[in-house]
């Protein structure tokens, strides 16, 4: 280990001689020979000034990087965060520090408690999809830290981790060693000339679009889903959402038909009939995109990814809506959706898009905690300024400062 110490003393010693030096030669007059060794000794000597600066700063691991937990505590959810593969497994070393969680098993109602699960495509799993990246990593483990303490079966529960940019597979395992799940790669390229501009950048980004392609990404065995946000957590048995019955329908999920439907568009859209019929013969009620029980054997079967597409292409010609991968979920499904109860998603606790101000719980029973809006728990918590119902958030997170 370099002494940084001794490397600062010399650091200001050479400064201080290389000073005297150069007042020295400024201020006395000297024969042409006395000058030259001057020079060469004031050279000499801004050399090892020069030498000694450089070494601090390649050195000094705080002049180039910051503590884990400052790292955490300053991602804004605004900004996108690239990493390049080689360089990921080694910043989500440095940057993350989770502790395990403690060990779970399934009850004794579970049944099958010997049979071993054979593989994705065994049919008594419940499966669950939630996006993986680096700005929300950390709700994301504590989404799914509150499905396996809620569960009856978390043994059964197989869980899709869908990412873009880092390699967060092995700090999943670390974290949670008998977590069922595979890790799939979505390529922001596919979808990041769709994406229109909203009034908030987090929503801009790639990965917020890849529940659209769930059909292409997951195995084809694989007919039913739960699409889960990064911001939330479960507080019942997820098998009670699973169980969902869909009837006719592609997509489940609790809808909120007291919203204002139409803020969700511009008035240009509901003033072009090529656009505002899409509704016509429906009854299109708000419904949220963080918690949806999908029917996958019929999502591609109708094919309603490139119907989402279409859409986004439409928006990046006519801007029809502000906001980011919602309203083309609305132009397709609203008015189509299996209702789920509201207690599956008590939304709204991150506030407006803007403020992120606090709020408090709809009226009615809650096995589901959704922090959608621009306030997350786990900032407000780190910057001691939490709201109320940040506090149910906190038993559930599993990060923890390094030692």
């Amino acid at each position: 280990m370099v002494d940084l110490k001794r490397i600062l003393l010399f650091f200001r010693s050479s400064l201080f001689i290389l000073l005297a030096d150069w007042l020295d030669f400024k201020s006395k007059k000297k024969k042409r020979r006395g000058i030259c060794r001057s020079k060469i000794l004031w050279i000499r000597r801004f050399s090892g000034f020069f030498f000694a600066a450089m070494l601090m700063i390649i050195l000094s691991p705080s002049l180039h990087s910051f503590p884990p937990a400052e790292a955490i505590k300053s991602s804004h959810l605004d900004s996108y965060l690239r990493l390049p593969s080689s360089q990921a497994s080694h910043s989500s070393k440095y940057r993350f520090s989770f502790r395990k969680a403690s060990g779970f098993r399934n009850a004794d109602e579970c049944g099958f408690t010997d049979r071993k699960i054979t593989g994705v495509c065994d049919p008594s799993l419940v499966h669950v999809a939630i996006t993986l990246d680096v700005v929300y990593l950390r709700g994301s483990m504590a989404a799914v830290h509150s499905i396996l303490q809620h569960s009856l079966c978390p043994e059964n529960i197989f869980f899709h981790f869908i990412v873009s940019d880092a390699d967060l597979e092995t700090l999943v395992r670390s974290t949670i060693p008998q977590l069922k799940f595979k890790v799939y790669y979505f390529d922001p390229e596919i979808v990041r000339n769709l994406i229109s501009s909203s009034v908030r950048q987090a929503l801009e980004q790639p990965l917020n679009y890849a529940r659209n392609y769930l059909s292409d990404l997951l195995e084809p065995c694989v007919r039913r889903v739960i699409y889960l946000d990064s911001d939330l957590v479960v507080v019942d048995d997820i098998t009670k959402l699973w169980i969902t019955n869909l009837g006719s329908r592609t997509i489940g999920a609790p809808e909120y038909c007291h919203a204002n439907f139409t803020n969700y568009f511009t008035g240009g859209f509901w003033s072009d009939q090529r656009f505002s019929r899409t509704f016509k013969g429906r009854k299109p009620c708000y419904f949220n995109t963080g918690v949806m029980v999908i029917d996958l054997v019929k999502w591609r079967r109708v094919g309603y990814t490139k119907r989402i597409e279409r859409w986004m292409q439409i928006q990046k010609r006519y801007r029809i809506y502000e906001l980011g991968s919602l309203p083309p979920f609305l132009l397709v499904f609203a008015g189509r959706v299996a209702p789920i109860e509201h207690r599956w998603n008590q939304h709204g606790l991150g506030g407006d898009n803007v403020k992120g101000s606090c709020r408090e719980l709809h009226p009615g029973p809650v096995s589901l905690l959704h922090w959608s809006g621009s306030g997350k728990p786990w900032l407000r918590l780190d910057s001691n300024r939490p709201c109320p119902l940040d506090a149910l958030w906190a038993p559930y997170d599993l990060y923890g400062h390094p030692h």
